[in-house]
């Protein structure tokens, strides 16, 4: 049996003014910590190691075949899989759409995907693919692919938003750094631009039990108007909403978003909306290419995000990071004017 206890006035006002208001910080101090544990690459769970892109060839009817698969986790031991034939997107890959398939972790490590012809059962950093009655046909290994644009220097001339050292969070509006010298996402940079080339090297958080727009969102407006999406879209199918895309306006050509925690890139050549008297005679046109692959050709962009913090007007604009919840991290920024 449970006994109520006497509270007196003083012990009210020890819960009410003390004990909840502490427990609250901890509670929330325990939320942000979690939050930030999703950016931080040392502190990933084992599913994080299975994570990630597989290649090498495989023995058909009509000889060897190039294969790339993409493994995403979502948490507690469960992962999808999808194969690209030809080889990973922007390494090879035919463009025809493969099925995602389910797999999960068994006691002994391994993950078994299967469909109705074939199973890949990864160990060990190797996805080997066999038959279904056993047979080996092929063998995929893990492989950490890295931008070519990764860690490109300023042109003479280019003005550097971002390094983490000289020009640091105090040129951001907003603007916060890490201990490590990261810029960190929702920051608008004091500087605004006009026509611009644009190279920005981003980071997604690890957040394998998170879903759609909460899996690592973050986005790059050009003149704080039209958004390209930042997202942990690896392994989906690559829409307007999605990693890559302009926001509400077109889908990438190609799905180029790499793991979660791993470095990309995007290197956006922006032109301006043309306003006169008022009213716009030209709409904003964006090439972009992620981790070094063409996925917008001068696509055009008539209308502003619907979440852009800036209306379409003849004004130059600055560049914005949005701030979506999810620890995303930014570094190497800097602008070429044209």
């Amino acid at each position: 049996m449970f006994h109520s206890l006497p509270i007196n006035q003083d012990s009210m006002k020890f819960i009410t003014y003390t004990l909840i208001p502490a427990l609250a910080f901890f509670i929330n101090l325990h939320a942000a910590s979690s939050k930030e544990d999703a950016a931080d690459p040392s502190k990933v769970d084992a599913d994080y190691a299975i994570q990630g892109e597989y290649t090498g060839t495989v023995k058909g009817e009509e000889g060897d075949k190039k294969l790339g698969c993409q493994v995403v986790a979502l948490g507690d031991g469960q992962f999808t899989s999808r194969g690209f034939v030809g080889g990973l997107p922007g390494d090879g890959w035919n463009l025809n759409k493969e099925e995602m398939v389910k797999g999960s972790k068994a006691a002994d490590g391994s993950v078994t995907f299967a469909n109705d012809k074939h199973k890949g059962i990864i160990r060990d950093g190797v996805m080997t693919v066999e038959t279904l009655d056993g047979k080996k046909i092929g063998e995929l290994k893990r492989v950490v692919r890295k931008s070519p644009t990764l860690g490109a220097k300023p042109p003479k001339g280019a003005v550097v938003l971002f390094d983490g050292k000289k020009h640091g969070a105090d040129l951001w509006k907003g603007g916060r750094q890490t201990e490590d010298g990261l810029l960190m996402q929702g920051c608008t940079s004091k500087q605004t631009f006009s026509d611009f080339k644009i190279h920005i090297e981003f980071r997604t958080p690890y957040k394998p039990k998170a879903r759609g727009q909460g899996r690592g969102n973050s986005g790059f407006y050009a003149h704080g108007r039209y958004e390209v999406q930042v997202l942990d879209s690896f392994g989906l199918e690559g829409r307007h909403n999605e990693c890559g895309g302009i926001y509400s306006t077109k889908a990438p050509l190609l799905n180029m978003c790499y793991p979660p925690l791993t470095w990309q890139t995007y290197d956006v050549d922006f032109t301006a909306a043309k306003f006169r008297d008022g009213k716009k005679t030209a709409n904003a046109i964006m090439t972009v290419h992620h981790n070094g692959v063409l996925i917008h050709d001068k696509t055009v962009c008539d209308h502003a995000t619907t979440a852009s913090p800036m209306r379409e007007g003849p004004e130059p604009g600055p560049v914005f990071f949005q701030n979506h919840g999810n620890p995303v991290r930014y570094r190497n920024v800097w602008v070429e004017k044209k």
